[in-house]
Parts: C-alpha cells; sequence; structure tokens
C-alpha cells in the first residue's frame, strides 16, 4: 500500500479491493503505464483488504475450475457468454504464473495454488498493483458517489476521508456475502443512487438450517449421495445430484450450496418454497419398491436397517426407519406393506424441514443484484451512467460452488480495467 499524500484527483477510481476490484486495477494500471502516466486508485472501506479471498477455499482460494461454461452460472447467459470467452480458464491460468503463482488442479476440476495458501494469491494480486503504480487505500469507505457537471464531467467520489475527482469508476463493492468483510450490500444502494436498478438479492452458495425436531444433529459429520429437488410455488425450479453433508443446524456439502439459491430466492419474494431430497438418486420410486421387493424375497431374515445399508449410510438408515416408526432390527419379510410404503415414499422424496437459511456470515455468494442487461459486456461500462463500470458480485451473475464466481471476478475485472483507462 502507497504512502504517497492524500490524491484529490486520479483518473479511474475502483471502489473495492476484492478479486474483481484488484483485477480492474492492475489490468488499468498495466494499460496507462503502455500509453501515458495515469493514476488509477483503490478504495476499500476495510482496514485489511482481501478478508473474502483469505477465508475463500477453506482458505486454499479456490481461483477458477479446469471447464468454465455460461451453464455454471445462473443469470443472463447470453451476456455470460460473451465475458467469459474474453478471459478464458487458460488465460486465468497463464496471468497467475505471470503473477508468480502457479496453479493445480485437483480431483474435483477445482485449480488453488500449490501453496495451498489463499495468501499467496492476495500477495501476488497486490505486489501487481505496486508494480503497476496503482495506489491502495484501505480503511476509505465511500459514502456517495456524485456526478460531475459538464464541461468537468467524471465522478466526485466521497469517502471517509475526504473526496476524489476520477474520471472514471469501477464498482467493485461485491454483494452482501461475508458482510465482515465489508461488503455489507452498500454498493447497491450506491448504483441506485446513480440510476440502477437492483433486483432481490439472497444469500446463495449457503446451508440450510433444518427445524430442530428433525434428526439431523445425529447425523451430523455424515456425507453421502443425494439427488435434491426444489419447488417452487408447486412447480420444481431445480434438481442436481451430487453431495450432501449432514450438520448439527441441518444440511450443507456442494449439492445443497448449489441448489440454495431457489430457496432463498423465493423466501426473499415471499413464495412458498420445498426441498425434496431422494436417498436413491439413480432409482424412481417404482424401481425402489422392486428393489425392495427382491431383496426381501432374497434375504428374508435380513433386518430391515442392514438390508437399507446396501444403499444408503447405515446413521441415515436407522433415523430413517425411526422416522417412519418401523424397528430398524425387524427383519425385512416382517415388514407391513403400510410400512415399507411410508419408507420407500422418504427414501425417495425425503421432504427437508428448512426453516431458514445459515445467513450472510455463511453464504459465499450474492444471488440477485445489478441486472447485466444494465452493462456493456464488451466493457463492463454502465449503459445507464457513461464512465461508471459495474464488476463482480455486485451484477445479477452467481457461479455453482467450485471456483466459478472467482473466475467471473478475473474476467469481468479484466474487461473493465482495460476499457476504464481508454480515454
Amino acid at each position: 500500500m502507497s504512502n504517497v499524500d492524500e490524491p484529490t484527483k486520479c483518473d479511474v477510481v475502483v471502489v473495492g479491493a476484492g478479486a474483481a476490484g484488484l483485477t480492474a486495477a492492475i489490468f488499468a494500471g498495466e494499460a496507462a503505464r503502455l500509453s501515458d502516466s495515469r493514476t488509477i486508485v483503490v478504495l476499500d472501506g476495510a482496514k485489511t483488504i482481501g478478508a473474502k479471498i483469505l477465508v475463500s477455499g477453506g482458505g486454499r482460494c479456490n481461483v477458477t475450475h479446469e471447464v468454465v461454461t455460461p451453464s455454471d452460472f445462473f443469470g443472463n447467459h447470453h451476456i455470460i457468454k460473451n465475458v467469459l470467452a474474453a478471459f478464458r480458464v487458460e488465460d486465468t491460468i497463464k496471468w497467475f504464473a505471470s503473477l508468480g503463482v502457479e496453479l493445480k488442479r485437483e480431483e474435483t476440476g477445482k485449480l488453488f495454488p500449490v501453496t495451498d495458501k489463499a495468501r499467496t494469491v492476495l500477495n501476488a494480486l497486490i505486489e501487481r498493483c505496486c508494480e503497476s503504480d496503482v495506489v491502495i487505500r484501505p480503511d476509505h469507505r465511500v459514502t456517495e458517489i456524485d456526478r460531475l457537471p459538464a464541461p468537468e464531467a467524471g465522478f466526485a467520489v466521497h469517502h471517509t476521508h475526504g473526496t476524489l475527482k476520477a474520471r472514471r469508476v469501477v464498482l467493485a463493492t461485491g454483494g452482501r456475502s461475508v458482510p465482515k468483510s465489508g461488503s455489507d450490500g452498500f454498493g447497491y444502494e450506491l448504483a441506485r443512487r446513480l440510476g440502477h436498478e437492483v433486483t432481490a438479492t439472497a444469500p446463495a452458495l449457503v446451508p440450510l438450517v433444518l427445524d430442530d425436531r428433525m434428526f439431523h444433529k445425529t447425523l451430523s459429520g455424515l456425507s453421502h449421495e443425494v439427488e435434491l429437488t426444489t419447488n417452487v410455488k408447486g412447480r420444481n425450479v431445480d434438481r442436481r445430484t451430487g453431495s450432501l453433508l449432514w450438520t448439527h443446524f441441518g444440511i450443507s456439502g456442494p449439492v445443497v450450496m448449489d441448489a440454495s439459491r431457489f430457496w432463498t430466492l423465493a423466501r426473499e419474494r415471499g413464495d412458498k418454497a420445498e426441498v425434496y431430497a431422494s436417498f436413491l438418486p439413480d432409482q424412481t420410486q417404482e424401481q425402489a419398491r422392486q428393489w425392495f421387493a427382491e431383496q426381501a424375497a432374497g434375504h428374508p431374515r435380513r433386518s430391515l436397517v442392514k438390508t437399507l445399508t446396501i444403499r444408503i449410510p447405515e446413521r441415515l438408515a436407522e433415523q430413517l426407519c425411526l422416522y417412519v416408526e418401523t424397528d430398524p432390527q425387524r427383519a425385512i419379510a416382517q415388514v407391513r406393506r403400510e410400512e415399507r410404503d411410508r419408507l420407500i415414499a422418504e427414501l425417495t422424496k425425503f421432504q427437508m424441514p428448512v426453516k431458514s437459511d445459515r445467513g450472510w456470515n455463511y453464504a459465499e455468494v450474492t444471488a440477485g443484484g445489478i441486472p447485466l442487461e444494465e452493462v456493456n459486456f464488451r466493457t463492463m461500462e454502465s449503459k445507464v451512467v457513461p464512465g461508471l463500470y459495474l464488476i463482480g458480485e455486485i451484477l445479477d451473475c452467481d457461479g455453482r460452488i467450485g471456483g466459478f464466481n472467482f473466475q467471473w471476478a478475473w474476467a469481468t475485472g479484466l474487461l473493465a480495467g482495460k476499457a476504464a483507462i481508454e480515454f
């Protein structure tokens, strides 16, 4: 961070020193050095920048994924496709290598720094900013952005230490996830005051809290494959298969995190939302019934819980038996038809009693935000306010778990950084 005197004028102000903001500053700074001397200043409200980078990926920073496509995101896919095409995964890998950060691929397809430390990523971004003469100002919370009248043009960016006039502004304030990092949603208000729309926002990639009367506490720590279906206002809006993790408060794991946005957005809008799990993701209810009959015929004396353990974890099998009021130790051939039918129904369509999500402090990203239709996808410049650029999580685009949201940050940052300096 630079110790030069507090500037009052600059060419480009980047509001927010997260992944997208630092990327925009780097590309703007590098472009400025190639042309003539132009000043780029990054303002961030936090005293220590990069908190969300440091906590991401369990402190390892899941930089991107080996394959990234528009279908990995929720939002306007035409616009998302064009943004991603400007900075592909291979470009990201090369760029980080140029920053001195080598990446490694894990079995899941996720890419991490070889050091397994998020600090490596943050330090590299900050160092490149310094090399590009970018001034970073922590503890400078932006409180208002005013458009300057002609002929001066540009913006007056008011912050907690004064006012900074700039020809261009890049808004990279993040959404509302992990508010203690500084992304408390105020960026939406700044954009709204300048004339932008903001769609309903809700926590995404967030664990879900279940009713206390459920048996989840007894399964805490158990992880297994399920098919999860989210139903909103009587219509199935999402169905996906993946790993579910039972916790002391409810459910988490990749499949839950990815599906959570549909439940949270529905609740934000006041719509009825329900989440169902099939513990036999590869079978229909009829196939499950047939399998059950075959097991009863072939191994009539085997206990119900031992039979179910062939397909699902034993702890879950036992709890499901108790849930439908059936003795887990009863021989399978002695299970009454009504008990069997109840059990098969719960195995294939178990309604999760979701009470709430775990909140913004535990959400990895924000669903909703500024409509993508309000920006030029070639430059990320606002169609509403010339000279204003919108990038990263503040936009109505959220990716699934696995490094996709970081790829969105790098891509939008590159586009805005290069465009904002060209005037």
